[in-house]
């Protein structure tokens, strides 16, 4: 693990590139990958969720996960959170689905990084 290291990224400078999850809205989400290192720190990333677009409820058995509200109405099981909520989740914990009415931004932090080639999400169901 590298030591004395510091990575600082301008998220403005990082475009939101579609971001495929199985099962949701096509389309619907993009991803501002700030750091995809966990050696570097916690795996960090933007999630923009469309106006109307889903996730559907899954777990992730790689690393714990947390959500923070920058823009819009991210909804989490049914519940609204505004700008300024936190939600968390432990390995194996079912969550979701998401979504939002008007669209959003998501500040996700994850301990394991979720490759969208072969991601560690698993549909609850």
């Amino acid at each position: 693990m590298p030591q004395n290291v510091s990575l600082v990224v301008q998220s403005q400078t990082v475009d939101p590139i579609p971001f495929p999850i199985p099962g949701a809205t096509p389309g619907g989400v993009m991803a501002q990958s700030l750091n995809v290192d966990g050696a570097l720190g916690l795996v960090t990333t933007i999630i923009h969720i469309a106006p109307g677009a889903t996730i559907p409820a899954h777990y992730h058995n790689a690393g714990s996960e947390a959500h923070y509200v920058l823009e819009g109405d991210f909804i989490n099981a049914g519940v609204t959170h505004a700008p300024g909520a936190f939600v968390t989740h432990s390995v194996g914990v079912v969550h979701g689905p998401h979504g939002s009415v008007n669209g959003c931004k998501i500040l996700t932090l994850q301990s394991a990084y979720v490759d969208p080639a072969n991601p560690d999400f698993h549909i609850a169901g």
